[in-house]
């Protein structure tokens, strides 16, 4: 066979005496061999090979079976709680299949899990309330669902099982879904719908009003009747035979549920009776909650969000010296935390 004095590949492919390839060329075509090898997996080997990335998501149920198929005929091999971050790993129908925390793969529905956009919205509403004060307190009068916004069609962030505790921070009237604006002031209200912003344990969110009962302190539901009492709120205590008594104020609404409160009472502790005693009444009011209490050197104040006949914004402030209440001045819009001055020529508005 002809050789060839060209170098590379091709001369070594061609090093034959008699049909036979001589050991020299052996040996050169196993290093050849090995280096390409090794090149190759230089390159390609040690690169990290690309997996599918996984959809994570959060469990909304208070519990949520796990299940080893779709089948018909299953075991639940895990339940998870609400709040449980999952990884998702395929999607089929009504169902999810995900990966558990020990490795394994489940199967649960997946209308039961959360997308992480709308957890982080859920969880930017919780920190926000952290720093706010609770107006009441209640539970969930059934199954119901937590959104986003105060609305139906808001994504849900979670379930609150009848029964469950919560806390109420704010209110909010909102349109009925499909409902038009239909003249006369009463058929106005039946358009709309009231909707709370509560926390309950770590969830917080918006619930229909309708489906929140308030659990009023049993020191002060006695005066809750011919009351509808909205808010309550411990302004300090008294001692009285070796046992710290609170006083309260409380919020009432009556008439119109345009506003969330309309009228206000502060409830101190008559010692030597032992019972409670109306120490200041105020009515008329056009009110929006949050109602804020803070204390200056162990005095209890108390500011109330109101709106004058005109519509204008005015925070309206309290203070509790022993058993008496006095207006201690007024101050514009509802943003400024600031104390005023005694309101020289009176409080009225």
């Amino acid at each position: 066979m002809r050789e060839r004095k060209a170098g590379g590949t091709e001369a070594i492919l061609c090093c034959y005496s008699g049909g036979t390839i001589k050991p020299k060329s052996i040996v050169i075509i196993a290093v050849l061999t090995l280096v390409l090898g090794g090149t190759a997996y230089y390159h390609w080997g040690r690169m990290p090979q690309s997996t599918p990335s996984l959809q994570v998501k959060y469990v909304i149920s208070p519990s949520l079976d796990v299940l080893d198929t779709r089948a018909q005929v299953h075991r639940v091999i895990n339940v998870l709680k609400a709040g449980e971050r999952v990884e998702v790993l395929s999607e089929a129908g009504e169902w999810a299949k995900i990966r558990l925390s020990a490795g394994s793969d489940g199967w649960v529905l997946a209308k039961e899990l959360l997308d992480s956009n709308t957890y982080g919205k859920g969880q930017a509403v919780l920190k926000q309330l952290s720093s706010e004060q609770v107006q009441a307190a209640g539970h969930a009068a059934g199954a119901v669902n937590l959104h986003t916004e105060p609305s139906r069609e808001a994504p849900v962030l979670a379930m609150l099982m009848q029964g469950e505790k919560l806390e109420v921070f704010n209110r909010k009237l909102v349109a009925k879904r499909g409902s038009s604006n239909p003249p006369g002031k009463a058929a106005a209200a039946s358009a709309r719908e009231a909707w709370y912003l509560i926390r309950s344990g770590p969830r917080a969110g918006w619930l229909l009003g309708r489906l929140v009962t308030l659990d009023i302190p049993s020191a002060i539901s006695p005066y809750a009747e011919n009351y509808n009492m909205v808010a309550w709120f411990q302004l300090n205590t008294v001692l009285d035979g070796g046992q710290n008594i609170p006083q309260y104020l409380v919020a009432d609404r009556a008439g119109s549920d345009e506003f969330d409160y309309t009228h206000i009472r502060v409830f101190t502790w008559w010692a030597k009776q032992h019972h409670y005693a109306t120490a200041y009444v105020e009515s008329n009011l056009k009110g929006s909650f949050p109602i804020q209490v803070e204390h200056i050197d162990n005095v209890p104040y108390f500011r109330l969000r109101l709106v004058d006949g005109k519509g204008n914004k005015f925070q309206k402030i309290y203070k509790l010296s022993n058993t008496i209440v006095r207006p201690v001045g007024i101050v514009e819009g509802w943003e400024s935390n600031a104390l005023p001055q005694p309101h020289r020529r009176g409080m009225r508005r």
